[in-house]
């Protein structure tokens, strides 16, 4: 498999992650918009207020999650796949001595080809010291060493 497209497999698990996190997110907001408008006014009176601000209030959670999830699609609409260097940016894959990472978003493990990477952000502990680094460049984090052997 080419560069590229290995690197595009990558890109399309992390787009397939926040696509995925954003329908739980407004299925979410959706139920409790709807519990929230078929909440009755009862006789105890304030139950009735207290479970609509309840309501109220996992809907704004929810919304400031689905725009945090926004900024994240955002951060993959910078990232080109084809695009390849020796230098570590965003959308960059890095092959170390300690582990693979994708650098995008913080999407946990991602499977390719059998091998295992980690979508990390740039702004990660361990992103922030790959950024800008090429191969044989090494360093220490959390008492463990990283050399980076590859770069895509």
């Amino acid at each position: 498999m080419s560069n590229v497209m290995f690197k595009e497999q990558l890109y399309q698990f992390c787009i397939d992650f926040v696509t995925h996190r954003e329908a739980e997110i407004k299925k979410i907001i959706a139920e409790a918009q709807d519990a929230k408008n078929n909440e009755t006014k009862s006789s105890a009176g304030d139950k009735y207020e207290t479970a609509r601000e309840v309501m109220q209030q996992e809907i704004n959670l929810n919304l400031a999650r689905l725009n945090e999830l926004g900024k994240l699609r955002a951060t993959l609409e910078h990232i080109s796949p084809s695009q390849s260097g020796v230098v570590v940016l965003t959308g960059s894959v890095v092959y170390t001595n300690n582990g693979n990472f994708y650098i995008a978003i913080s999407a946990g493990k991602i499977l390719v080809d059998s091998t295992s990477f980690f979508g990390i952000s740039a702004a990660s502990p361990i992103g922030a010291k790959l950024m800008g680094k090429e191969a044989g460049y090494s360093f220490e984090l959390n008492g463990k060493k990283f050399v980076i052997e590859k770069v895509l």
